[in-house]
């Protein structure tokens, strides 16, 4: 299933493949922002709006992950990175951005990230 997501002001659009799973993270970043995430393969990834080059950057810890904020609007709306086998993925930084799912049905896992 193709699911749409982006950024509050609409100039950011992505679409991502696959279940609406949810997770909840542990890292320190996570925590503070309250994030509900959905770890994607980066091939079922595609940012859909041209507007990469507006997108800040955020590293920490072992800046392995781009945390992309937009900064007309200041959402943050994905992450780019790869997973603790080297595969690269996406991270769909709050469901609540993406069209038609509500977090609230979903059932929520956990991910250790702190270890990682």
């Amino acid at each position: 299933m193709t699911h749409r997501g982006g950024c509050h002001c609409g100039k950011i659009a992505y679409d991502f493949e696959g279940e609406a799973g949810l997770a909840d993270c542990d890292r320190s970043f996570c925590q503070k922002r309250g994030g509900l995430a959905r770890l994607v393969p980066a091939s079922a990834f595609a940012l859909k709006t041209p507007q990469q080059d507006d997108l800040g950057n955020y590293r920490f810890n072992k800046h392995a992950i781009d945390h992309h904020r937009f900064a007309s609007c200041g959402v943050q709306p994905f992450c780019e990175g790869a997973d603790a086998q080297g595969k690269k993925m996406a991270v769909i930084n709050m469901l609540r951005w993406v069209d038609g799912i509500d977090p609230h049905q979903l059932d929520m896992k956990f991910h250790c990230g702190r270890d990682q």
